[in-house]
């Protein structure tokens, strides 16, 4: 049986697994992001295809962050990791808003569009990973 440091040890032997999730949900944006820019420009016009588009970007780079920071943590230790996932979440959240904020301060975004993107890419891509996954403990592969 593994005491704490062996398996901290271990942990940060192994491959970047938060990264390589964080690559996966970054790939499914590609799939994602053009069906979310399409209905923002039936809905809103080229404003609200161009506020979309940067919304998308906002999130792509929330999980890449995130994935960074948590494999990071991983091979500091399990203190680490659960402080960079809990207080991580709440300061990447923070940095998104404040993403959003200085766009449409600096640019013409619509900012429905904007926010309304946001929202709907971040759960998007989020159900997606967490059914791939899912499918992955079950041996489906999905």
């Amino acid at each position: 049986m593994f005491n704490q440091s062996e398996a901290e040890a271990y942990v940060a032997e192994q491959r970047p697994v938060e990264f390589d999730t964080a690559k996966s949900t970054v790939r499914r944006s590609v799939v994602v992001g053009p069906i979310i820019i399409a209905l923002a420009w039936l809905i809103r016009g080229w404003d609200g295809a161009w506020s979309a588009a940067l919304g998308i970007a906002v999130v792509v780079g929330y999980y890449l962050i995130t994935g960074v920071f948590l494999s990071m943590a991983a091979r500091i230790s399990f203190a680490a990791y659960y402080a960079a996932a809990l207080l991580g979440f709440f300061v990447r959240l923070g940095l998104i808003a404040a993403t959003m904020y200085l766009l449409a301060n600096i640019m013409p975004v619509d900012r429905e569009a904007l926010g309304v993107s946001v929202v709907a890419a971040y759960l998007a891509l989020l159900i997606l990973e967490a059914k791939a996954l899912a499918g992955k403990r079950r041996g489906d592969h999905v």
